[in-house]
């Protein structure tokens, strides 16, 4: 299976990697690894095989890593449809709880109408949102806790 961001771990510092060796390891094709000197991954030197050092293949892959992240500013959330931080529709996004202290603030993009999630702290939302309008909707009433019984019970009476 191919991943989309090879994991550095993997490679070991203090030891040099041909093409070859480097699209075993990543599971990858030899031209990739090419191309990834074509833009600026370090060789030892222009002889063949081409060598290359663990320690220069980590750099690389943390720098390509790190070049394309973008975070969030505040009142922004990420839409992943088009790859780029921004506030969103209407200035309104909806708080859903993962756990008592973490959530997502979901929202819809202001243009490619796409939802977009943000995940954030219950404590920092206030910093984070700001002039947004952050709904929290509660949830339902469970039956056990219902007053009113419920019309779709088959439930006979006895006598």
């Amino acid at each position: 299976m191919r991943k989309r961001h090879p994991n550095h771990r993997l490679v070991k510092i203090h030891r040099s990697y041909t093409v070859e060796e480097i699209a075993r390891l990543f599971n990858t094709h030899k031209n990739t690894v090419r191309r990834w000197i074509k833009e600026g991954l370090a060789t030892t030197d222009d002889k063949r095989p081409l060598l290359i050092m663990g320690q220069d293949l980590i750099a690389f892959l943390q720098m390509r890593r790190t070049k394309n992240k973008q975070t969030c500013k505040p009142e922004e959330l990420y839409c992943v449809r088009c790859r780029v931080p921004k506030l969103p529709a209407g200035n309104m996004a909806e708080y859903t709880p993962l756990t008592d202290k973490f959530g997502y603030l979901t929202a819809i993009c202001p243009d490619c109408h796409c939802m977009m999630n943000r995940r954030i702290s219950l404590i920092k939302i206030n910093q984070i949102c700001g002039k947004m309008d952050v709904s929290f909707p509660e949830a339902a009433e469970r039956l056990t806790e219902s007053s009113n019984l419920s019309v779709n019970s088959d439930l006979k009476k006895e006598n």
